[in-house]
């Protein structure tokens, strides 16, 4: 017993294992766990008749629709232009590079609130991108479009920052020696650079969705919030609220959370898969 116990604590790496452990366990309850249990039980308490009927009501509907299919459509754009982006900001090198690459973090430290008024503004018919757009018939602000370029800038370095470290290890050699080979740039790309990328695009992909389907302050300021055509699931969660109708909110919010867990999986699995992978190019 003496000898397990002094394993035991030669494992430990940090002193205070037990109080640390417990410390962590009470935050994260308290932070996370209680208000996620809380939503679960106060949408558990509405009858099932009713949950039915909130969540597929024609309002709640198009609103599922808009927020998942703007997001999937965000997070597609932003797999192939944050992999162009990421490629630059690796393999090439000009002026105001350090400027660019810190410039792809705004959308972290910019409030979404400014960021939704700066679009709005941008892309109204009478903004600078929007007036030429709306002459060719192409509207952009209190459309969905608008929606979908909202949650583009938001969930744009979620892809370049997850490509970007994978890039990096990558060796340029490899791409030398397959054109030596005689491989056109499309076989380079396709059998050399795809198969190491492809698991960071999948996860920085994950991560655009998960994170445009959370978006709330960009968003209600260009879409219009119209019911039925440009209202998302935040923002009519946030009008039942203010209705009184918590059932009705706690139902929609717990659908959002079943759609964030299993996104949270999916970018779990996606993580191993890319850390099983990645060793294996070093060999």
């Amino acid at each position: 017993m003496a000898i397990a116990a002094l394993l035991l604590r030669k494992r430990r790496v940090l002193p205070g294992f037990g109080l640390a452990l417990g410390f962590t366990l009470l935050y994260f309850g308290l932070v996370v766990l209680i208000p996620l249990a809380a939503l679960v039980v106060r949408s558990a308490q509405v009858p099932g008749a009713e949950f039915l009927r909130t969540v597929t009501a024609p309002r709640a509907l198009a609103a599922f629709r808009l927020s998942f299919g703007a997001a999937f459509a965000a997070a597609a754009i932003n797999v192939v232009f944050g992999a162009i982006v990421a490629w630059v900001l690796v393999r090439y090198r000009f002026p105001l590079k350090r400027l660019v690459d810190a410039l792809v973090d705004l959308p972290f430290a910019l409030p979404t609130a400014v960021a939704g008024i700066a679009l709005t503004s941008l892309y109204a018919p009478t903004g600078w991108l929007g007036r030429p757009l709306a002459a060719l018939g192409v509207p952009v602000a209190y459309t969905p479009l608008g929606v979908v370029v909202a949650l583009t800038f938001v969930g744009l370095p979620f892809v370049v920052r997850t490509v970007q470290p994978v890039l990096e290890d990558l060796d340029a050699e490899l791409e030398e020696a397959a054109a030596s080979l005689g491989a056109r740039r499309w076989q380079t790309i396709r059998r050399v650079l795809l198969p190491e990328v492809l698991p960071a695009l999948a996860t920085g992909f994950a991560l655009a969705l998960a994170r445009a389907l959370g978006e709330y302050g960009s968003v209600i300021f260009i879409a219009g919030n119209m019911p039925l055509r440009t209202e998302i699931v935040p923002l009519l969660i946030v009008i039942k609220l203010e209705q009184f109708d918590v059932d009705g909110a706690a139902a929609l919010a717990v659908v959002m959370l079943a759609a964030s867990f299993l996104l949270l999986l999916t970018i779990n699995l996606l993580q191993r898969w890319s850390r099983r992978r990645r060793p294996a190019f070093g060999d």
